[in-house]
């Protein structure tokens, strides 16, 4: 849908200041699952990928200290709205809202603020989490920029756990504050320790090069799923120890990494997909089976549903080195059923940006 495109009224008063900020998205979550409040303890490593989600802040003078001083254009969805940073509500997008109020926003000053994100919307690779983090960068560096990544990242998640009552791990926000490969040490839910995973340039250019973003045809839609999955967990049922090989195959897909070996990194992969498919079959959905038997008939190393798993959303496959054939298995998958399609991507090295004009 086009972005919505409203111009101020002609005695708008002039730009004061010009913010921008960007934060990658997320792939490829191995030991997804192992970074939540049911699971306690676990690990992950993931993937930063570009095209980054934008934000632009515009701040005007306020100086008649309008309670709603923020008007706000979510371009992919083509709406605009105007909101009260002091009153957040659930709708119009209450992710947006409540992320905007957990900074203050001062009185005599009016925002504009535009966002867009290059992918659609419930692709489970960390949209919302990119979203946050981006708008918290953009309004920290308003209030001066005090704030570290790491605690804009822990800000973000607070933001959809306590402020929107969501279910949520912590390696989106985590990975589109920092970018690159983290590995990501959580032993007490929240707190952990992020590691950028080190590869050599031959490494990374391989893996930029085979990392394939598939999308399964339509968002992502598996809530109730997921609310059985983590009843499951919580009471302690066998899937606990799922949640423990899959934290150990995070840490055999870091050094596979390390050693520069993509092969044992597609095996963990799939290895990885598989664990989340003995917590509930239903995770892993037809489309996700339909590109993952495509993908091994062209030589793919790995494959892997992206993030939780369920209906619609994206999978991450690891594709034949040679190129050509890596085309080929692109171009079938395009050719399955349904909306199904290869989303490009590169790798990103970098994680939140944020500058001023």
């Amino acid at each position: 849908m086009s972005p919505t495109k409203t111009a101020p009224p002609p005695d708008a008063p002039a730009v004061l200041r010009t913010i921008h900020a960007r934060a990658p998205l997320r792939v490829n979550d191995i030991g997804g699952w192992t970074d939540t409040w049911f699971a306690g303890r676990g690990r992950v490593l993931n993937i930063a990928i570009a095209p980054a989600v934008e934000v632009q802040v515009r701040v005007r003078e306020n100086p008649r200290r309008r309670k709603k001083r923020v008007v706000v254009r979510a371009e992919n969805f083509g709406e605009t709205f105007v909101m009260d940073p002091d009153a957040p509500r659930r709708t119009p997008h209450e992710l947006l809202q409540f992320t905007i109020g957990s900074l203050p926003v001062p009185a005599d000053v009016a925002l504009e603020i535009r966002l867009f994100s290059p992918v659609p919307a419930g692709i489970s690779t960390g949209t919302s989490a990119a979203v946050c983090v981006a708008l918290l960068g953009a309004l920290d560096r308003l209030g001066g920029g005090a704030r570290t990544w790491s605690e804009i990242a822990r800000l973000a998640h607070r933001v959809e756990t306590e402020k929107l009552g969501l279910q949520s791990g912590i390696q989106d926000q985590i990975c589109a504050a920092h970018g690159g490969i983290s590995f990501i040490e959580m032993d007490d839910y929240p707190e952990s320790r992020v590691r950028r995973v080190r590869i050599d340039r031959p490494t990374w250019a391989a893996l930029d090069s085979r990392l394939v973003l598939v999308y399964l045809g339509r968002p992502h839609r598996s809530s109730p799923l997921h609310e059985q999955v983590i009843a499951r967990l919580d009471a302690g049922g066998p899937q606990m120890k799922v949640i423990r090989e899959l934290t150990r195959i995070a840490v055999e897909a870091k050094a596979a990494l390390e050693a520069g070996d993509l092969e044992a990194y597609g095996e963990a992969m799939v290895r990885n997909n598989e664990g989340q498919r003995a917590l509930h079959a239903g995770l892993i959905s037809g489309e996700a089976d339909a590109v993952a038997s495509t993908s091994r008939r062209f030589g793919a190393a790995g494959w892997k549903v992206n993030g939780a798993g369920g209906e619609g959303g994206s999978m991450t496959v690891l594709g034949p080195a040679d190129d050509a054939k890596r085309r080929r298995m692109s171009d079938k998958i395009n050719g399955l059923d349904g909306e199904i399609r290869v989303i490009p991507v590169t790798l990103s090295m970098a994680g939140l940006k944020v500058w001023e004009e």
